[in-house]
């Protein structure tokens, strides 16, 4: 399996440099993070259909159209699978081993009825020594639009074509992203995203949320800004989040402590099937349970939070 975090690419590493205005020259670099992740992640696809011819070259706009056209398909689907999903959050200490660690494992399960159940799987658990997580903490994550480039997004983007790599066994065009305004109220991508070059759909982004105060964060008390997202094929037909990772350095008065952030999806079920559907009594209110259709962060107020 191509490891994809343990050995970036050239071309990974230039468009990173793109992405938080760096010099070319430090593209190279050794890429943020306390220590290099194992190869946590697969891209591949699962299809019981026969493979179609590989689409002509097409001109970078026509590439956008097809593939913001299908993450519609993947925003308005993904609200009817049941998953679960782990937030890990790890210290690092000057060794570079874990030093504290907060883990939080949820069931998300939607129901006949529309409504979704939320059962946790683990009970928080956390041996972090620098940082205090209380439950609301953790909200703003929810908050992070999976889908940034929907047809009714994709207008407020300019896209510039990269070129073309390879993400584990799925040939992939490359585009920087780039929001064409910002604005107080919502933000927008800023960041690269990789494009299977035969089906024109995302597999993976890099990038930040920003608005014109600057970053935004995925914890207001943590560094957390540049997220790394890897998608999963599930039913052979939609891509949805399933590895999330970031990588900072916690400023502390009289430290500084090398931190990491992994979010999980896993065991996508279509709603309705037997193995996914837990007692009704578990079932949490409609308006705080089903993601939200927005494709921008909300920096204030909250919108309904999204797992």
């Amino acid at each position: 399996m191509r490891s994809w975090l343990s050995r970036p690419p050239l071309l990974f590493l230039v468009a990173t440099a793109l992405v938080l205005g760096l010099p070319l020259a430090h593209a190279q670099e050794s890429p943020q993070g306390p220590m290099e992740a194992p190869p946590e992640h697969h891209v591949s696809r699962i299809t019981n259909e026969s493979e179609p011819p590989a689409p002509p070259s097409l001109p970078p706009e026509e590439i956008v159209r097809r593939f913001s056209q299908k993450e519609d398909d993947y925003l308005k689907s993904r609200p009817n699978f049941s998953f679960r999903k782990s937030v890990r959050i790890q210290e690092f200490g000057p060794d570079g081993n874990v030093a504290g660690e907060f883990l939080r494992v949820t069931q998300y399960t939607k129901l006949n009825d529309g409504r979704v159940a939320v059962k946790a799987i683990e009970n928080p658990q956390s041996t972090l020594q620098g940082i205090y997580l209380a439950p609301e903490d953790l909200e703003a994550l929810d908050h992070i639009p999976a889908y940034p480039l929907t047809t009714s997004q994709v207008a407020k983007y300019d896209l510039k074509y990269l070129g073309r790599e390879l993400v584990d066994e799925v040939d992939c065009y490359i585009f920087q992203v780039k929001p064409k305004r910002v604005e107080r109220a919502n933000a927008y991508f800023d960041g690269v995203i990789w494009v299977d070059a035969q089906y024109l759909e995302v597999v993976k982004t890099y990038g930040k949320w920003v608005t014109d105060m600057g970053d935004t964060r995925g914890i207001a008390q943590l560094p957390f800004s540049m997220f790394e997202t890897y998608r999963e094929n599930v039913d052979g037909k939609y891509w949805f989040p399933n590895y999330m990772r970031s990588d900072d350095t916690l400023h502390l008065k009289d430290a500084e402590i090398p931190v990491r952030l992994v979010i999980k999806w896993s065991d996508f079920k279509p709603a309705g099937s037997a193995a996914a559907t837990p007692a009704p009594a578990a079932a949490q209110p409609p308006a705080s349970a089903s993601p939200p259709a927005n494709t921008t962060a909300p920096v204030a107020p909250p919108p309904t939070a999204k797992p």
